[in-house]
């Protein structure tokens, strides 16, 4: 099949979108104006069920929906719209949207960007111990966008808000003077998007370096789903897969990081045969979604989608839950809800399913794990861990938090029994630095 795309100048050009109506294709380009859009052939013609519009699972995963902008907001962008300003203005509009959905998250920007030599390294990130992010800058684009996703400001056109390096040899160098690193994750955006020849000149310097303490490369992409054919017939398919090859003939360990959100997403043949490519090549792929109102929030299609994956070779890794940004409100559910979707759908599968870990919390601590609920001395409390930690010491360490059935982000919990604040609030404030920074910060 042969690629194409189509952003928010050229999607009425869809062929499909004939048979949708006028109010769904307005609120498409009023809302794409602000939370960026983009998809490919692909996605319409083999994902989607356009029988089933507005409400396939597939569309809302990658077509704008009218809620997913706050009433007020997306009144102000209809107004400009229809008002007939001319691209700048719209453009300074949808900023000023922007701006207010938390466009980076439990401190990104702030927080996580390392440095070397005095210098902030604006393409990457190092919030975990052993964990470096790297964002290579042809790959901050993908096959086709989620409307959920948190990385949205990658490809808003905000320069500030925007992550990205063509400094290999800067990655190389922070790796080596690093030996507590020992994984290097590829982002975006989408890795996969970019040609072999373009993400060879950031893999093959960190094998040709030869640091011994790194031991794992990872890829995180939605590749699988929204353009598999990157693995098996684009012109330099062959030549993607020999560099998977030749990072496990360098000694390293390279890990598939693929972006799963529904049972759809996984059928066909065209998706196996690129699963199996991916595996003959020594790499192993692990899977991971966050739960999301309107699309996957049941324990039936969790369930139905890890037996598939294990079935196909892949490992179930990560339910997340949806991040405090962009369309948060009109994704997210309580905390509880989702751990009754996780505990039912972890229920009806066997043990090899079950590598997988949720329902987590990406935030400013770290990945939260809500484990679920129990009685203590006759009040209900809810239990929580860390699997990961800005002080890697927090990891696997349980706390509790005051029953709380609406709770949908850790910035709602309160400690448990009367108690001012959880085991890591203090430490987390002396990590972070500024004296006003408290534990309620997004």
């Amino acid at each position: 099949m042969k690629y194409s795309s189509y952003m928010l100048h050229n999607f009425r050009n869809i062929p499909q979108l004939k048979h949708v109506s006028p109010e769904i294709i307005n609120a498409i380009e009023i809302v794409g104006s602000v939370l960026p859009f983009k998809t490919n052939n692909y996605v319409i013609e083999n994902l989607i069920d356009w029988s089933n519009i507005p409400d396939d699972p597939m569309f809302i995963l990658t077509f704008p929906q009218y809620d997913m902008l706050i009433p007020e907001h997306f009144e102000k962008m209809k107004s400009v719209i229809n008002n007939g300003a001319d691209k700048p203005r719209i453009k300074e509009a949808a900023n000023e949207i922007r701006r207010k959905l938390n466009p980076q998250p439990a401190g990104q920007l702030e927080y996580n960007v390392p440095m070397i030599e005095g210098e902030k390294l604006y393409g990457m990130q190092h919030k975990y111990r052993e964990t470096v992010l790297f964002f290579p800058s042809q790959g901050q684009t993908c096959h086709a966008y989620c409307t959920f996703c948190f990385r949205w400001p990658q490809f808003a056109g905000m320069e500030d808000l925007k992550f990205a390096s063509k400094e290999a040899e800067l990655l190389v160098k922070y790796v080596k003077n690093h030996k507590e690193v020992t994984d290097v994750l590829f982002t975006g955006g989408d890795p996969m998007i970019m040609k072999t020849k373009h993400l060879e000149t950031y893999i093959r310097p960190l094998l040709e370096a030869n640091i011994e303490h790194l031991r794992n490369i990872r890829i995180g992409s939605k590749a699988l789903t929204y353009w598999p054919y990157r693995f098996l017939t684009d012109d330099d398919a062959g030549d993607l897969l020999r560099l998977f090859e030749d990072v496990n003939k360098a000694g390293k360990h390279l890990a598939y990081m693929a972006h799963f959100n529904h049972p759809k997403e996984l059928e066909g043949k065209t998706i196996e045969n690129a699963i199996s490519k991916i595996l003959n090549t020594g790499a192993v792929i692990r899977t991971q979604s966050p739960v999301l109102k309107n699309i996957n929030d049941d324990p039936k299609l969790w369930a139905e989608m890890w037996k598939r994956q294990v079935k196909l070779g892949c490992i179930p890794y990560y339910m997340f839950v949806a991040r405090n940004t962009g369309a948060q409100h009109y994704f997210s559910i309580p905390l509880l809800d989702a751990w009754n979707i996780f505990r039912k759908a972890y229920q009806s599968v066997s043990g090899i399913c079950r590598n997988v870990r949720g329902p987590s919390m990406s935030c400013l601590p770290g990945k939260v794990q809500l484990l679920g609920v129990t009685d203590v001395k006759g009040e209900n409390v809810m239990v929580f861990r860390m699997i990961q930690g800005r002080n890697p010491d927090w990891a696997a360490r349980p706390f509790l938090a005051k029953y709380d059935k609406d709770a949908i982000w850790y910035t709602d919990l309160q400690p448990a029994f009367g108690e001012e604040k959880f085991y890591f609030t203090d430490e987390l404030n002396q990590i972070l630095r500024p004296e006003e920074i408290e534990f309620d910060l997004e």
